[in-house]
């Protein structure tokens, strides 16, 4: 008994074999440097949740900022209108039409200012194509005046007049008998300037006056107007029609009623639609860059043909602006008397924002609207 007693007094006494905190929850022998296994996983959740507020600070104050900058530089939200300075395909040379497959296409350039250069396409009628082998401009000038119809291209926002796209619906249109010309606004592609809604309708209307002097009136003339394209399209085709010389019909593929709608509609806007202030913050921003394009009031003030071709998975301008701006036309008194239709394209057919020129019914919805069959065999 007093050697059990005696044993047990020398272990109660020994401070190394006493046992030490954690030592029994954790089941095993800790060194003496070891701290708690239990205490690690806390400190291992702080700083990860550390970590993940510092993120979303971050992200907090980014989101905060943006607003803030465009309003005090209310040019950054023109640049985001006009995405002029995308140039999508890269590196291809505007010069040289022949790259993107039109091989009866005449690249050249216009003044519609002393000392401001703009890039223009002519694409002839596909029929056209051997004897536009080699020739010069003066050729290609000379075959406006021919029978064949005349379709003045206004592309959109970003890339150039040979996005793909924008070259695939010439194709269609050359195919089917038209001439095609199309050029690229001041700022964009190779063309000299700056962007502004102004002088995107004054180019327009200095090349649909220098095609018209080059063609006899009764010839068809028909403006083509694609996404941002519409709004230059109706704000030329409303100044045509005021000073009483209307083209021969109005194009509009995938519009809009008016910018500050579009940019509440377009998706860069999901993430700030709901923002307090967004109206002051962006659309204002928009306003004070003098950019409207109105085609909800221009409208209007048109009196010839239109037709809207818009797709229902478009989401860059949403299906019901398109039908809006429909509604509006067709209960326009100006457009009283004249032809107005709205063509809808399903999602099933997945033409989107830009590729309702691989509709194999575009060729019967263009003829029926013109009210004539295409020229390929003129």
């Amino acid at each position: 008994m007093r050697r059990r007693s005696s044993l047990t007094a020398e272990k109660d006494s020994d401070p190394e074999l006493k046992q030490r905190p954690g030592r029994a929850a954790s089941g095993g022998r800790q060194g003496p440097g070891e701290e708690p296994s239990m205490g690690k996983k806390p400190f291992r959740r702080l700083g990860l949740l550390g970590k993940m507020k510092r993120i979303m600070m971050v992200l907090l104050v980014v989101y905060i900022t943006i607003p803030v900058i465009i309003k005090l530089f209310p040019s950054i939200q023109a640049k985001l209108v006009f995405l002029n300075f995308v140039r999508m395909p890269y590196f291809i040379d505007l010069k040289r039409p022949l790259d993107q497959g039109l091989n009866h296409t005449h690249n050249f350039y216009l003044e519609p200012e002393a000392g401001l250069k703009i890039g223009v396409w002519h694409t002839v009628p596909a029929r056209m194509w051997r004897e536009a082998q080699g020739k010069d401009g003066r050729w290609y000038e000379s075959t406006l005046n021919s029978a064949h119809p005349i379709v003045l291209y206004l592309h959109g926002n970003a890339g150039t007049r040979g996005g793909d796209h924008r070259v695939q619906l010439y194709k269609v249109l050359s195919l089917l008998g038209y001439h095609v010309v199309t050029f690229d606004y001041r700022g964009w592609g190779d063309s000299d300037g700056s962007p502004s809604e102004r002088g995107m309708t004054s180019d327009a209307l200095f090349i649909y006056d220098w095609l018209r002097q080059r063609r006899a009136e009764s010839l068809p003339l028909y403006i083509w107007g694609h996404s941002l394209g519409t709004g230059v399209a109706t704000n030329l085709v409303r100044r045509l029609c005021e000073r009483g010389t209307p083209p021969h019909a109005l194009i509009l593929e995938s519009p809009f009623t008016n910018i500050r709608e579009e940019a509440r509609s377009h998706p860069f806007s999901m993430v700030y639609r709901l923002l307090p202030g967004f109206d002051w913050f962006f659309l204002d921003s928009i306003s004070a860059n003098n950019i409207r394009f109105a085609s909800d009031e221009n409208v209007h003030h048109i009196s010839c043909p239109v037709l809207i071709l818009h797709a229902e998975d478009d989401s860059v301008v949403p299906f019901q602006l398109g039908k809006k701006l429909y509604n509006m036309a067709s209960q326009s008194k100006s457009l009283s008397g004249q032809k107005v239709q709205f063509v809808a394209f399903p999602t099933s057919l997945g033409y989107k924002h830009k590729f309702i020129y691989r509709s194999p019914e575009l060729p019967n919805i263009l003829s029926d609207f013109l009210g004539a069959a295409h020229p390929v065999a003129a």
